[in-house]
């Protein structure tokens, strides 16, 4: 009996919509996507210069998150974040830390990922090493450019998520998110345009979306998939 994966979130799908094609790392195997820190740290550092890859909307905002990796037990998680019901945007969906870049606050982008992760889930900025910036991506609803922000935390965090912004915290292996059971994608054709959705499949939640959109990006390049 197969195992229903995935959670409750809402999936705005068109009723046009059609199944895209497999993981992109579906033909390694599994012994190559369970990566330690230094593994990671050492396939980041011939990633191109970030670039904002869009989508373009006029009058978009600049927003910054951090993806935030630790090693445990020889092998690197990722910590996601759940996101409130009563938040005005982006309700209940599984997201990174992060935020809109606030002038006069934050010296640059860099600084928006760290407080933001900070304030949402008690991330000292100061036990986070920057190690890479990946590619920006557009929202069309929210109108941001998200700028992502690998950072790496020398041991599993002990955090404490803000209960205003932040419903749970997910700690998620990246050889879980490499596995091509865990991965979908869609194909959404709207009245502008025709494009690809990705899904990450957790036990009991599903990760889409932006997040997705830059998870698979990173993961691909870990795995030299591009």
């Amino acid at each position: 009996m197969t195992v229903r994966r995935g959670g409750a979130q809402r999936i705005p799908r068109p009723p046009s919509f059609r199944e895209g094609g497999p993981a992109p790392w579906s033909a390694i195997p599994p012994d190559r996507r369970r990566l330690t820190l230094a593994e990671v740290r050492a396939r980041l550092v011939d990633m191109p210069p970030a670039v904002d890859k869009g989508p373009h909307v006029d009058g978009s905002r600049p927003a910054a998150v951090l993806v935030p990796l630790f090693e445990s037990d020889g092998e690197a998680s990722v910590v996601l974040i759940k996101r409130p019901e009563t938040m005005p945007s982006h309700r209940g969906e599984i997201a990174f830390p992060g935020g809109k870049y606030e002038a006069g606050v934050d010296v640059d982008l860099r600084a928006t990922a760290l407080r933001e992760a900070h304030e949402e889930i008690g991330l000292a900025p100061q036990s986070v090493e920057i190690v890479s910036r990946l590619d920006g991506i557009g929202t069309v609803a929210t109108r941001f450019t998200i700028s992502p922000f690998v950072g790496f935390v020398a041991a599993r965090p002990e955090l404490r998520p803000s209960p205003r912004e932040v419903v749970r915290v997910l700690e998620v292996p990246l050889s879980e998110l490499l596995d091509p059971d865990v991965y979908r994608e869609e194909r959404w054709d709207t009245h502008t345009s025709d494009f690809d959705v990705h899904f990450f499949d957790l036990e009991d939640e599903t990760v889409w979306g932006a997040t997705a959109r830059i998870l698979t990006s990173f993961l691909a390049h870990l795995v030299d998939v591009r």
